[in-house]
């Protein structure tokens, strides 16, 4: 492992757009993540949308264009793996491997996943199933690792329940669980649990006071004209709004921002 995604004294904030659009997009967002002092980028390539006909991502043109505004602007890249056809793939343009909601109990891709993380010395990050037990998921979680110890990471991101005034229900109560069950390391994601932008900065404040190691974050150079998602991510102002606000909750926990 090169560097590991999540570090004892800091907190590790990924920020990016849900999906790649273009290369304008992506250079913008990118600048803004570099310049508030982050290390890691994220961005959707290839996209597991409900509906068939919404935007499905640029697939390898946008892994291409991911590794090259990483390559730019010296940030690790963060992107998701949608099946075992394009594991290989996205293992050779980015820096960290996820596993979205949906594929949480997808055992034969997390084996695949596992095994290119081990041999490439890759990260993953594993979010959990919109609808999984807690101890589900920590079993999921050990599939990585089957041929070889891999850097799993954790990631909450809201379960489904009968509230419909948010996207999901941001489960905060998984960090100390997570804390008392299993070593793995936990961020949240804001974002897709609350699936509104003025809620996001709130429940990460919150993520970050309840010991969460890290955020994964919805940002977009325009959100008003993304394609996927724009309604839950934030503009450069507010996420320069939202580094302000973790930095001094973290400082009191003892941590860093990074």
């Amino acid at each position: 492992m090169v560097d590991n995604l999540i570090k004892k004294q800091y907190i590790t904030i990924i920020a990016g757009p849900c999906a790649i659009e273009n290369w304008k997009q992506l250079d913008e967002t990118a600048k803004v993540v570099s310049s508030l002092g982050l290390s890691y980028i994220r961005g959707g390539a290839f996209k597991p949308r409900s509906s068939p006909y919404s935007f499905q991502g640029l697939e390898e043109k946008g892994l291409e264009f991911l590794k090259k505004v990483g390559d730019k602007y010296s940030l690790k890249t963060v992107t998701e793996v949608t099946d075992t056809v394009n594991a290989g793939i996205v293992a050779e343009y980015a820096d960290v491997l996820q596993i979205g909601t949906r594929n949480m109990s997808n055992f034969a891709l997390l084996k695949k996943v596992g095994e290119i993380a081990f041999n490439k010395k890759k990260a993953v990050i594993l979010k959990r199933g919109w609808a999984s037990k807690i101890k589900e998921w920590l079993l999921a979680s050990e599939y990585l690792n089957l041929k070889g110890e891999v850097e799993v990471i954790l990631c909450e991101r809201g379960i489904r329940t009968f509230d419909t005034n948010t996207r999901f229900t941001l489960d905060l109560s998984a960090v100390p669980v997570i804390r008392k069950l299993s070593k793995l390391p936990i961020i949240i994601d804001p974002s897709h649990a609350m699936g509104q932008s003025d809620l996001v900065t709130p429940m990460s404040r919150a993520a970050i006071a309840v010991g969460a190691d890290g955020l994964i974050v919805e940002t977009h150079n325009e959100p008003a004209k993304a394609l996927c998602d724009g309604q839950q991510s934030l503009n450069p102002r507010e996420m320069t709004e939202l580094l302000k606000q973790i930095k001094a909750i973290a400082s009191v926990i003892g941590k860093k921002v990074r």
